[in-house]
């Protein structure tokens, strides 16, 4: 048996937290390793719609434990207000259930502050932040500002933190113009939430090698996608931490081997939010049509996504730099009733044809996308269950995928309902 990973192989919103949910049915343990509450996981069972953000789709199941890892970066009124939230639509969110790692760095009202300034100073160049903080927490992390879960037992220790870090940056905020924080605010603020926050902090990485040597099944939750990665993602159009399967090593703090199988779950289309260079992006008909058929709204921010044809040549890299073994292809019944469907099999950059995608940020501007044009279905995959139900069309489309990819297609999503899922391989035993 294996642990297993899942990540997403575009620029995320591929579908990750119902893909988590499926295979939490399995799992004994549910880590999120990196990002903020930026990210968003929608999850639909039994009728229900469950929107997450911090808390890891596993949550969702009883008898499941959840961990936030280290890597993530932690708002701590959003968690707070999430749990609320979730424990309103009938789930039980307890310190038996969740632990909160004491080595995350938190997210204080200095981040967002500092966020939204910077965006809006950048006019015309922003870069499409979520505006939440997520990377002024991971900048003031790496250059050991940052204020970690641990701290807010300590009162002295803590206040001494924050006025360091407002030193810094109130700085920033009066040479934008912007409203400064004063410490006792923000001090008091903290301190106000401190006892409900520790009372979920633990020794995570200690948790989940005590499951691993138990013989329990770990599933690494990631968020974002592969192309959002600070090193591998179209930079600087990236979020702020490293979305790569290796990153959960790190993030959760366990060894490289212990991560097992790689999921990479991937959209049978494309969509990104926000800014940033994307070659196969449609600014017509179709474009809105796959928008309006798939729902195309950011569960965090509610921005509407870009959305454009499969990018074969985009997947496969991914494939090759996050170490992904098979992929979930999830949203095939969106491309239901389409005559045609294109899928890009390389790139034209200035007359020359590549196989990758390049890592400059003027190149990554300037290509092309080819495109293979194939016969779409007129049978129905949504709702299938079986891999007989699925159209012969459909089939051929994602057997191309396969190929072009270089990877397996190991699970078939058909409709956002946990049910709707078609299993060909089992990670977890891969």
């Amino acid at each position: 048996m294996s642990n297993v990973a899942v990540i997403g192989s575009q620029w995320g919103d591929e579908g990750k937290g119902k893909i988590v949910d499926v295979l939490s049915k399995e799992a004994d343990m549910v880590v999120r390793f990196q990002g903020g509450h930026n990210a968003g996981h929608t999850l639909v069972v039994d009728g229900v719609t469950y929107k997450l953000h911090l808390l890891p789709s596993g949550v969702v199941r009883p008898g499941k434990m959840s961990i936030i890892g280290n890597g993530v970066v932690v708002d701590p009124a959003a968690l707070l207000w999430e749990i609320d939230n979730v424990k309103a639509q009938g789930i039980e969110i307890t310190p038996e259930n969740l632990m909160l790692a004491e080595n995350a760095t938190l997210i204080l009202p200095v981040h967002p502050a500092l966020d939204i300034a910077m965006e809006e100073a950048r006019g015309a160049k922003k870069i499409g932040t979520t505006g939440r903080g997520i990377g002024l927490a991971y900048e003031d992390k790496v250059a050991r500002r940052g204020i970690r879960v641990c701290d807010l037992a300590h009162p002295e220790y803590l206040k001494e933190r924050i006025e360091n870090m407002l030193d810094y940056h109130n700085a920033a905020l009066k040479g934008m113009s912007a409203d400064t924080l004063e410490v006792g605010a923000v001090y008091e603020e903290l301190m106000g939430m401190s006892d409900k926050i520790l009372s979920f902090s633990g020794v995570t990485w200690k948790a989940i090698d005590d499951a691993d040597k138990a013989g329990k099944k770990i599933l690494f939750e990631g968020a974002q996608g592969h192309f959002l990665d600070v090193d591998h993602g179209t930079y600087p159009f990236v979020t702020s931490s490293n979305t790569v399967a290796a990153q959960a090593a790190a993030g959760a703090g366990v060894g490289s081997k212990k991560i097992g199988y790689v999921l990479g779950i991937t959209k049978a289309y494309t969509t990104r939010v926000g800014s940033g260079p994307f070659p196969t992006e449609l600014e017509d008909a179709n474009g809105e049509e796959l928008g309006k058929r798939g729902h195309e709204f950011g569960t965090s921010t509610g921005r509407k996504r870009r959305c454009g044809w499969f990018d074969a040549v985009l997947v496969r890299q991914a494939i090759k730099t996050g170490g992904i073994d098979g992929i979930a292809l999830t949203k095939i019944d969106v491309l239901d009733g389409f005559d045609e469907i294109k899928i890009c099999v390389a790139y034209d950059l200035n007359g020359k044809e590549i196989d990758y995608l390049p890592a400059s940020t003027v190149d990554q501007a300037n290509i092309k996308p080819i495109y293979k044009t194939i016969k779409g279905w007129k049978g129905v995959t949504e709702g299938a269950r079986n891999w007989s139900d699925v159209p012969g069309d459909a089939v051929k489309y994602i057997k191309y995928i396969e190929e072009l990819i270089e990877a397996p297609v190991a699970l078939l999503s058909t409709s956002p309902d946990r049910d709707d899922t078609i299993l060909m391989q089992d990670p977890f035993r891969s």
